[in-house]
């Protein structure tokens, strides 16, 4: 019985996402991601965006040691949009609820996409460890929300030092 109803609920997450997937391909996109607070060296914080056009624009402000801010820009092809739909698709990130989130005190989160016919914003306070996830009211949501930001920051940096590195790789 529990697996002829996870099979049906697969199918019927399949199915969700198949139609939002369809929705999504054909309509606008847009993806923005921000974390940052203020502290002893000001307001320090990594952003980055992207447009359906493929521009992907990426901010890390530090002023530990008097850094400056790094700006950095770069069209990517449509493959590359394709894929970040793709993984925010499968994450199952529109089906996460932040009503019961806590409000973040200092360092923040934010999360705002816009797929398809569907436009969804997060803030959260920034996620240090499992732990914090794990006494939230929310943890299924805050899991999905944290392994979400992790992929995307990872796929987004990995992007932006290829198209920026000085020494190419040597072969």
């Amino acid at each position: 019985m529990a697996s002829t109803e996870g099979r049906q609920a697969s199918h019927e997450i399949d199915q969700r996402l198949e139609d939002l997937g369809r929705r999504a391909y054909n309509d606008e996109f847009y993806l923005r991601y921000y974390v940052g607070h203020k502290g002893d060296y000001g307001h320090e914080f990594m952003e980055f965006e992207l447009t359906p056009s493929g521009k992907l624009r990426y901010a890390n402000n530090s002023n530990y040691r008097h850094d400056s801010m790094i700006r950095k820009e770069v069209c990517v092809n449509p493959g590359v949009v394709e894929e970040i739909k793709r993984i925010i698709l499968t994450s199952e990130i529109t089906t996460v609820d932040d009503r019961d989130w806590e409000e973040p005190p200092d360092a923040r989160q934010e999360l705002e996409i816009k797929i398809g016919n569907e436009h969804i914003a997060f803030t959260c306070g920034e996620i240090l460890s499992l732990v914090d996830i794990q006494k939230s009211p929310d943890p299924a949501g805050m899991k999905v929300f944290h392994y979400l930001v992790q992929d995307l920051r990872c796929l987004i940096f990995t992007l932006i030092n290829l198209h920026f590195k000085v020494k190419p790789i040597p072969t």
